[in-house]
């Protein structure tokens, strides 16, 4: 950006540049795409399309409302040292206790995705029997998750030994809420969905599998409780409206329809 805040750089020739980029892999491409796509912010930032500066979208307030349920991926596989910085940066969330109680389960052993893959489409199977036969034709539509073409798959799980005391936390918030252990796995994903779309990257959290299964196949402790499956890779493509709302699925709604008083 040049003095006196003129755009140089407009959301044309940014695109062009990370186009240059998308079919390349590893850790310098990873982080010219990334750099790319901060001077996109900094750009729109300072292209006129805001009024002043009191109207002018924090960093945050951007990725929030550009965050997607990602399903569709490209097959190029995602750098180790990337997916490590997105990983210690969630770990960063707040927890109940300070007991970082989220467990993340690398799978890459190809039968153990298979078997969760499985469990996905048993379980969207018996899902799209509950709806009507149109709501049922429509479901059937969704692509739901992208385990076909995700290069990494992450399985997260809330280790709940903590609450007897014993363990990092003391049980400190936990006694009257053991759920409050769940909910911080939750924030630590939400963490790593930001990072990850701030970085290029697109997330996808499936949750239409049976806990129990994947628990089994993952051969996980019997004191971890399953939060989610998570399917992360670059995105064939990006949206401004998120997905199901685009398929007609289900808009989102005003948020005064959330907020009450007594």
């Amino acid at each position: 950006i040049r003095p006196g805040n003129q755009l140089f750089l407009d959301s044309v020739s940014v695109r062009s540049v990370l186009s240059q980029f998308d079919s390349v892999v590893g850790t310098i491409a990873w982080r010219r795409r990334y750099a790319i796509r901060r001077a996109a912010i900094v750009a729109e930032k300072w292209s006129g399309a805001f009024m002043n500066d009191d109207q002018v979208l924090l960093t945050l307030e951007r990725l929030a409302s550009l965050r997607r349920d990602v399903r569709r991926f490209r097959p190029d596989a995602v750098p180790a040292p990337l997916i490590d910085q997105l990983l210690r940066l969630a770990d960063l969330a707040p927890s109940v206790g300070n007991s970082q109680p989220w467990r993340v389960v690398h799978v890459a052993d190809p039968a153990r995705r298979d078997a969760v893959r499985a469990s996905f489409e048993a379980a969207n199977a018996a899902a799209a029997d509950l709806y009507d036969d149109q709501r049922r034709q429509h479901y059937r539509t969704l692509k739901l998750a992208g385990f076909d073409v995700a290069p990494v798959h992450l399985a997260v799980f809330s280790d709940r030994s903590g609450i007897s005391g014993a363990g990092q936390g003391g049980g400190l918030g936990a006694q009257t809420m053991p759920e409050a252990y769940d909910y911080s796995c939750a924030c630590m994903i939400m963490l790593l969905w930001l990072a990850a779309r701030e970085a290029g990257l697109g997330l996808g959290w499936v949750s239409i599998v049976d806990p129990a299964a994947v628990t089994r196949c993952l051969d996980a402790p019997s004191d971890w409780r399953f939060i989610g499956y998570l399917l992360l890779g670059w995105p064939v493509e990006e949206h401004l409206d998120p997905e199901l709302e685009r398929h007609q699925w289900q808009s989102r709604t005003p948020f005064e329809a959330r907020q009450f008083k007594c």
